[in-house]
């Protein structure tokens, strides 16, 4: 396993509620999580993946959408923060193509709160090798009114993949996910 990097949160959101481990999945039947290997990670064994609670808004769409997240870090510039967020270090974006925004409201996404015994932190992601049995079920409704409810700005743009290679240029730090499915993707 790679040696891990120390990464500051992204900015906390309206409603957030009390640290914890998730799964986010759009199959509601889910109970049981078995270690299994996943293609797109650098790490080449079985595992069960999970998010903290301040970066589970990160999976707040459809599983197959692209997506362009971004916010402020300390190391940040301010000619940045001013480009992207407004001028606002505390402000979350994230970004869908316009024809996501009806699935966005339509899909059923659930998140499953998991238990922490097993899991280590991994980046902004925690794994275990274990067999994972959800301890509770979430179900998020209507995503876009997820984002207003939480504060987090959710926009559209049409070329995802040009505000993507901006972003990943700038001082901000961000997640892009699924962005191999985006309309434009080069």
């Amino acid at each position: 396993m790679r040696p891990m990097r120390v990464m500051e949160p992204a900015p906390p959101y309206r409603g957030e509620g009390l640290h914890a481990l998730w799964h986010v999945s759009e199959d509601p039947s889910l109970v049981r999580f078995e270690p299994h290997h996943s293609p797109s990670h650098e790490l080449d064994e079985p595992l069960v993946w999970a998010i903290d609670t301040r970066h589970l808004p990160l999976y707040w769409f459809p599983r197959d959408c692209p997506r362009a997240t971004f916010w402020a870090v300390s190391s940040t510039t301010s000619a940045d923060v001013d480009a992207f967020l407004g001028g606002d270090r505390l402000r979350r974006v994230h970004v869908v193509e316009p024809g996501w925004l009806d699935a966005m409201r339509t899909t059923r996404v659930v998140a499953y709160r998991m238990p922490e015994g097993t899991f280590e932190r991994w980046d902004r992601y925690w794994i275990s090798r274990e067999p994972v049995e959800a301890v509770e079920r979430v179900e998020l409704g209507d995503l876009v009114k997820r984002h207003e409810a939480a504060g987090i700005e959710l926009t559209t743009e049409r070329d995802l993949p040009e505000l993507w290679e901006r972003v990943i240029a700038s001082t901000l730090d961000f997640s892009g996910i699924r962005l191999r499915n985006a309309t434009l993707a080069r």
